[in-house]
């Protein structure tokens, strides 16, 4: 009767502790509206699910040896002299060896299915959008549409988009949970992530690699607009802004380092304003502002080589 109600008062324990620790989480990641954020929901699960068949029965089985063999009860066998039983080696290496081998066979073709450089097959013509990481905001450009903006983005519904992603410092990374996975934002290099968002809706976006004090408000929000008209007006508002951000003045001014930076309109920007700042971390002359010299290039280069052109997050994209 004792240990039944301390069992008892341990699972009550239990629940209540994990209802406070879950009490404040936003499991974004389990509510994709992306199609490849949902390919990533179900790699997930799936694997959850193949550890837990490991995982609940040794919990049970752990409960269920202290309760049999518990001190009181006098039935159970007394054996000292057991040491070893075939049948147990077995079930012990060949189910976990199972496991492993159908996880590693899905994680491999779903890695290489959600491949972030893999263009996303859409009856719809996709979108490019040029990404850059500055301390500490992001810079998008729309080379299209010949518009920029800082800490908020926009796409139609349905629409495949092309990210090509960069750093102007650090190394930061691109997240945008509820749509995809994450790529790294180097610099003097380019990649690229391919998103999808099909539902339409606002969008949390952030940084999921730490870069420095300002880290923590690195946020940006993600528009996906019900139809391409919606997006036509988004493009109209941006351009009637007053700011530019067609001379390298006035990008070195925006990439100084801010903090909880609101977001800002740019109504034009310069063309090759992308691949200039990927081009000053390579040694050429040009760029919009002089590369970092020193300890700073350094590092970044050491990143670059180590890092290697793309990434994924807990699951790879499309």
């Amino acid at each position: 009767m004792r240990l039944r109600k301390y069992t008892k008062a341990c699972g009550a324990l239990s629940l209540l502790v994990l209802t406070s620790v879950l009490a404040g989480c936003d499991t974004v990641l389990m509510n994709p509206q992306g199609a490849i954020g949902v390919e990533q929901r179900k790699l997930i699960l799936t694997a959850l699910g193949l550890m837990l068949i490991v995982v609940v029965p040794v919990i049970f089985m752990a409960l269920a040896f202290a309760w049999k063999y518990r001190a009181a009860n006098r039935q159970a066998k007394y054996r000292p002299d057991w040491s070893h039983s075939n049948k147990i080696e077995l079930v012990v290496w060949s189910v976990p060896l199972i496991i492993i081998a159908i996880l590693g066979t899905i994680t491999w073709k779903t890695t290489h299915e959600l491949d972030p450089f893999k263009p996303i097959v859409a009856d719809k013509p996709p979108m490019t959008i040029e990404v850059i990481s500055l301390d500490w905001k992001w810079l998008f450009i729309y080379p299209e549409q010949g518009i920029a903006t800082v800490n908020q983005l926009a796409f139609p519904k349905d629409v495949p988009i092309e990210f090509k992603v960069t750093s102007n410092s650090v190394m930061n990374s691109f997240f945008i949970p509820q749509l995809g996975g994450q790529i790294y934002a180097m610099a003097g290099m380019q990649t690229k992530l391919h998103l999808i968002g099909n539902t339409a809706g606002e969008y949390a976006g952030i940084s999921s690699s730490y870069s420095g004090e300002g880290f923590s408000g690195m946020k940006f929000n993600a528009i996906v607009t019900p139809t391409e008209q919606d997006f036509a007006l988004w493009v109209a508002k941006v351009k009637s802004s007053p700011n530019t951000l067609d001379s390298v003045s006035e990008f070195n001014q925006l990439a100084q380092p801010s903090k909880n930076n609101p977001v800002k309109y740019f109504s034009s920007v310069k063309p090759d304003l992308f691949q200039q700042t990927i081009a000053k971390f390579m040694g050429h002359s040009h760029g919009p502002a002089a590369a970092p010299s020193g300890t700073a290039q350094s590092t970044q280069q050491h990143h670059s080589m180590h890092m290697g052109e793309h990434s994924h997050h807990a699951g790879a994209e499309e």
